[in-house]
C-alpha cells in the first residue's frame, strides 16, 4: 500500500536565497538574476561558462544548502567567487 500525494505535496519547497544576485557579464551580452538557490545550481551545472575549481565548489556549497547541512550564505558567497572566476560582475558580494 502506497501513500497519495496531494498536489501540494508534489511542489518542489524553494530554499531562501535572500536577496536576488545579478550578474552581468564583462562582454556584451544578456544579464541574468538569481532569486533562487535552485536557479543558481541549474546554472553552475548547465549553463556556466567555464568548469574550474570554483564552480565545483560552489556547486559543492549549493547541495549542501539544499540538503540543510549547511547555510545558504556559505553557498551564495561561493556562487559568487564562481561568478568572479567565470568572468561574470556580480551586482552584491553577499
Amino acid at each position: 500500500m502506497g501513500i497519495a500525494l496531494t498536489d501540494k505535496d508534489k511542489r518542489m519547497i524553494e530554499i531562501q536565497w535572500g536577496e536576488p544576485i545579478t550578474l552581468y557579464p564583462t562582454q556584451d551580452g544578456v544579464t541574468e538574476r538569481f532569486s533562487t538557490i535552485e536557479k543558481a545550481r541549474y546554472w553552475l551545472r548547465r549553463n556556466w561558462p567555464i568548469v574550474d575549481d570554483a564552480r565545483l565548489a560552489a556547486l559543492e556549497k549549493i547541495d549542501s544548502a539544499m540538503d540543510c547541512m549547511s547555510p545558504v550564505k556559505d553557498a551564495r558567497c561561493a556562487f559568487v567567487a564562481a561568478a568572479l572566476s567565470a568572468g561574470f560582475v556580480p551586482d552584491r558580494v553577499s
